[in-house]
């Protein structure tokens, strides 16, 4: 696996515009969801049970720990739901991209 590990966010972060949001959405799951506002992004994972929605956030954890890239993550019985932003920003930088496709790839 290859991850890209998240530089300390700032103010000067680059912002991406919302027409490069929705062209990198492309290269994501398709599952994920741009929020209206285009600063966030979503992935809603559903399971039968409470031990599996646990298991995968314990594995966004560790992923976000890994990278350096924080998301937050939401679960409960039958649920998990992970979400991408850069808070400095206000909106979605490259990173929040790059690790959403990593990880696609961890739970591909």
């Amino acid at each position: 696996m290859t991850a890209s590990v998240c530089l300390p966010c700032s103010e000067a972060t680059p912002k991406l515009e919302p027409a490069a949001c929705r062209a990198r959405m492309a290269a994501l799951h398709g599952d994920w969801v741009l929020d209206p506002q285009v600063t966030s992004v979503t992935r809603a994972f559903a399971f039968k049970g409470f031990a599996k929605p646990v298991q995968l956030a314990n594995l966004c954890a560790w992923y976000a720990e890994k990278t350096g890239h924080h998301p937050d993550i939401a679960f409960g019985w039958g649920y998990c739901r992970v979400t991408y932003t850069t808070h400095e920003i206000g909106g979605l930088s490259e990173v929040d991209f790059a690790v959403a496709e990593g990880l696609d790839r961890l739970v591909a």
